[in-house]
């Protein structure tokens, strides 16, 4: 348990590099109104190249909850990338993770999962953070906020269906989201005749390989033996980060709100594993 654990929050921390690469100064200067599906397309397919080599021909196989777990994944991609670039990157990744609420609702319907009284704490307090940073948050934008709050409903079907698919090759499972998931957005892509250069590609490239790819192998395999509540508690370490990384780099101011936001979110955290410590879960 305590290495699946430590994989999470390993993916999370990966995942949490988002928006200091999207809104890195070489990325931004893509056209605004394509910059969020090319990116998408990129990294996704950077990160099928990568990977797909490495699966095992007899782990391919057909399940009917290939599908949905495909189709959450594309939607996630796309909706969580374009949110990036039309929203700060703090509104952006603490609206996607509404997905903690959507996630466990799911496990329990569908899984038969028991939503713990730690779990429920550290839920109440990670939606209490999400809600003070978006109402507080200044600089949010509408159209932004509402993609972003799609990508956090199908960021819940991703864990849920990987949760679902537990006893699956994890690399065939994350293989198959990326390469789908690209594949359906290049034909749009090319349509559009822009052309990326050499620091551009580097990114989109590292994007793919390292933020995108390797974090949800990482994840994929710890989600195995972790609750889907537990599993999606432990990944709000990305949103901490995440604007942290982008005021580091790039400036991007972070309000007293998102910092009271992400006290309530890690403190939900604490009082789950220091004061809920369910050892027969």
């Amino acid at each position: 348990m305590l290495r699946s654990r430590l994989l999470l929050i390993s993916a999370a921390v990966l995942w949490s590099t988002s928006g200091l690469l999207i809104k890195s100064p070489a990325l931004v200067a893509l056209p605004l109104a394509d910059r969020g599906l090319m990116l998408a397309c990129y990294r996704a397919l950077f990160a099928a190249v990568v990977m797909i080599p490495f699966v095992r021909l007899r782990a391919i196989r057909w399940r009917p909850m290939l599908l949905p777990m495909i189709v959450s994944f594309a939607a996630m991609n796309l909706l969580f990338v374009t949110s990036m670039t039309r929203t700060s990157a703090a509104a952006a990744i603490f609206l996607q993770y509404t997905s903690v609420v959507w996630a466990s609702l799911l496990g329990r319907l569908f899984l038969g999962e028991r939503i713990t009284r730690g779990n429920l704490v550290a839920m109440i307090f990670a939606v209490c953070g999400i809600v003070w940073i978006v109402s507080h948050s200044a600089e949010s934008r509408l159209t932004g906020n509402l993609i972003a709050l799609g990508s956090g409903l199908s960021y819940a079907g991703v864990i849920f269906c990987l949760r679902y698919l537990r006893d699956e090759d994890s690399l065939w499972l994350v293989s198959l989201n990326h390469a789908v998931s690209g594949l359906l957005l290049l034909p749009w892509v090319l349509s559009l005749g822009i052309s990326l250069g050499p620091s551009q590609w580097s990114l989109a490239a590292v994007l793919g390989v390292f933020q995108m790819g390797l974090p949800y192998l990482l994840f994929a395999r710890g989600v195995r033996s972790v609750r889907t509540q537990e599993a999606a508690l432990l990944t709000l370490l990305e949103p901490i980060l995440n604007p942290v990384w982008v005021l580091l780099f790039w400036g991007e101011p972070v309000g007293t709100a998102t910092w009271l936001g992400g006290a309530m979110i890690l403190g939900g955290l604490a009082a789950r594993y220091l004061l809920f410590s369910e050892r027969s879960a």
